[in-house]
């Protein structure tokens, strides 16, 4: 794994060094699927170097990313890649972005990273080997969710009986936990797997934005659930690649509560 860990960590590294030299510079901003959804020339540009960087090392290997899509070579690997998680964030100058990369061996993820370059922090994850923010070891918070804070976070969405059904859980969390944060990125997950946050929701996520934080708090001892406390399934078939998931992630009493009160609000 030590070949394909310092392949991971150029790629990381690299991006996350083009993401803060065009940190409030004037990018063009367009649209995608939603209002909530936005691409800036930098996404892409992260993006080139990252499947250069894998390319040139690994030819062989799938490549799934955010704005080009599924490159398939056949092979049992497939590196999964958000290039730029947190891109509103970004264009707004906040400092919640980075980068999201994870690699799979045929269905199941089995290794990843996340670079939060504003905050020079890198995490790192391997199946079966813990959890790592450079090179420490760390697990999620154990406490009671009443003291611990907690986040959530949603999109845009003409679906209000499922919004209806995410708020129910948000108006839990706001009562229920210390008091609740939001940056709709992968901050909050790397955040609670390293036990800032008890647990994070998020109603819509696609398979680049939680395939590494899931592999990650897991093995930081957490738990990654749907909203019903169904174990996510992460899937690589081209049908399923622009599906939304909706997750709970944390540590494993906080997220028996929160599914037990979106079951009972």
């Amino acid at each position: 794994m030590s070949r394909l860990k310092n392949t991971l960590f150029e790629a990381l590294e690299v991006a996350g060094e083009i993401q803060l030299k065009a940190l409030n510079e004037d990018n063009q901003i367009r649209k995608k699927e939603s209002i909530s959804n936005i691409v800036t020339p930098i996404d892409e540009a992260c993006e080139k170097r990252i499947v250069d960087i894998i390319g040139q090392t690994y030819p062989g290997h799938n490549v799934l990313s955010e704005e080009c899509g599924f490159i398939n070579n056949a092979s049992q690997y497939t590196w999964v890649v958000d290039p730029l998680d947190g891109t509103s964030n970004f264009a707004a100058g906040l400092p919640w972005f980075g980068v999201l990369i994870a690699l799979f061996e045929k269905a199941e993820p089995v290794m990843g990273g996340a670079y939060l370059p504003v905050q020079k922090k890198i995490y790192f994850a391997e199946k079966n080997a813990g959890a790592f923010l450079n090179n420490c070891r760390i697990n999620v918070c154990n406490a009671a969710i009443e003291d611990q804070l907690t986040a959530f976070s949603t999109d845009a969405t003409p679906d209000a009986a499922y919004l209806g059904k995410g708020l129910e859980i948000f108006r839990y969390l706001v009562n229920n936990s210390r008091n609740v944060r939001s940056t709709n990125s992968l901050v909050d997950f790397l955040y609670t797997a390293e036990g800032k946050l008890g647990a994070t929701v998020n109603l819509f996520s696609k398979i680049w934005d939680i395939a590494f934080p899931s592999l990650l708090i897991e093995e930081a001892g957490g738990k990654v659930v749907d909203l019903n406390g169904h174990p996510i399934v992460l899937n690589l078939l081209p049908e399923e690649i622009g599906r939304d998931y909706s997750i709970i992630a944390g540590a494993v009493n906080c997220i028996d509560e929160i599914v037990w009160a979106g079951k009972n609000q």
